[in-house]
């Protein structure tokens, strides 16, 4: 791809589109499938930077998997909860929920594991994770002492027994440790002190454990029950379009006035953040749902306040849409996501800035107030982060002179995102890969 995209304003906005499958499920589905007994299909599989590292990383540990593209596919022969390889030196780029769900896999294993990654990786936290597979018998360390990867895991399974977990930096650390648990040796209770963010991905993990045959016995929001041994029971499993993209093409028709309409979504979604659609509707969008598809409909928009603790991924978003909003709109409850593939509080607040609005910065978020747009020409940096390049993009839709630099980082979730976006701009049907 380009080391730039110059956007340009498109005017209303109308069509329909199918974004690609949920990253979040497909990586929950791949671990979960490669600890199942048998073989899985896993139909609607994202296919991006995020799900191939975690692909990778499988194989390497001796998972066979084969994975069809074209068709969205992937077989996945699982291995009983007995993890093949003896050792292996795995690379995990900068996704997140490939370090943290193989951390706890491999604590499963009898072997030594490293899981190095990108320079941006080495500084992402992963500490409350090691300290609960500690508690739980695993003997996974950070390699420089510092609670940030690479990490070493020396696998000899997990006794059992009850561990705590801090929740207010990721819920990846609970989502990683649930799905090995079912193969301890003994029952484990896994207790979050502290707020959890991100809720919604723990159901999402849970809802997965399900389908593979496992439930958790969910004491209270912040206790877990896990029988254990038990093992995954192959399954063929469908994998919805990912929530996260579709708020891209939400937001799109809340800046341009138009119409868009997601196909394969609903509002009993897997994933959390199909909530997004209601933040469109208090800033004034008129929102319509059926059991397959979800549409909105621009109206003039108002600033809004909101806590979007539980769909993180999509302040982003918001933020771009609160560019064309009457008022100002606080984004608040997201602390966590400085530690993102960059500080993402602080990355929009500069690049917000360049857009012509006023940007207070907190602690936990920030307040946007719209101002007169640039006069002049105006370069969006993205720092290597999938989701600043697909946010800011929206701001060229109704800003002339944006250009989007290095927008091939979309590839860690959405590689296709520039060319579905171009496909409602000329009225085609986009469907995502």
């Amino acid at each position: 791809m380009k080391d730039r995209i110059d956007m340009r304003p498109s005017g209303p906005l109308w069509g329909t589109i199918r974004p690609p499958g949920s990253k979040s499920i497909t990586n929950r589905a791949l671990v979960c499938a490669a600890l199942a007994d048998g073989g899985s299909t896993l139909a609607g599989a994202l296919d991006s930077e995020d799900t191939q590292v975690m692909m990778a990383a499988l194989e390497r540990v001796g998972i066979a998997i084969e994975h069809d593209p074209e068709s969205a596919t992937i077989r996945v022969m699982g291995c009983g909860g007995r993890v093949p390889a003896p050792a292996a030196d795995l690379y995990v780029g900068n996704s997140g929920t490939t370090v943290r769900f193989l951390t706890a896999m491999l604590s499963l294993g009898q072997g030594t594991f490293r899981l190095a990654g990108a320079a941006r990786m080495h500084e992402r936290p992963i500490r409350d994770l090691l300290d609960a597979l500690r508690q739980l018998g695993g003997g996974a360390v950070s390699e420089q002492g510092n609670g940030c990867p690479p990490v070493v895991v020396r696998g000899h399974g997990l006794s059992g027994g009850r561990a705590t977990v801090a929740g207010d930096i990721s819920s990846q650390f609970l989502s990683g440790l649930l799905m090995a648990a079912p193969y301890a040796r003994g029952p484990v209770e896994l207790v979050v002190e502290g707020k959890l963010v991100s809720r919604p991905y723990i159901d999402m993990t849970l809802a997965v454990m399900r389908a593979f045959g496992v439930g958790v016995q969910a004491e209270s929001p912040s206790r877990f029950q896990i029988a254990a041994p038990r093992c995954y029971r192959a399954q063929n499993y469908e994998i919805e379009p990912d929530a996260s993209a579709a708020s891209y093409f939400f937001a799109a028709a809340a800046i341009t006035q138009g119409q868009i309409t997601v196909a394969g979504l609903s509002q009993a979604s897997l994933q959390g953040d199909v909530a997004f659609c209601q933040c469109l509707r208090q800033m004034g969008c008129e929102i319509r749902a059926a059991a397959d598809q979800i549409t909105v409909i621009g109206r003039p928009l108002s600033g809004i306040s909101v806590d979007m603790n539980a769909i993180s991924d999509t302040v982003q978003t918001l933020a771009a849409v609160a560019l064309f909003a009457d008022g100002p709109t606080t984004i608040r409850g997201v602390g966590h996501i400085r530690h993102k593939e960059t500080d993402r509080i602080r990355a929009l607040a500069t690049e917000l800035r360049k857009l012509g609005a006023a940007v207070d910065e907190c602690d936990d978020g920030l307040r946007i107030t719209p101002g007169p747009p640039p006069r002049s020409p105006v370069a969006i940096a993205t720092y290597d982060d999938h989701r600043m390049a697909m946010s800011m993009a929206l701001a060229g839709l109704a800003i002339p002179g944006v250009s989007i630099l290095d927008p091939g980082c979309t590839r860690k979730t959405y590689p296709r995102f520039f060319e579905d976006l171009e496909s409602l701009r000329h009225g085609r049907l986009g469907r995502g890969r």
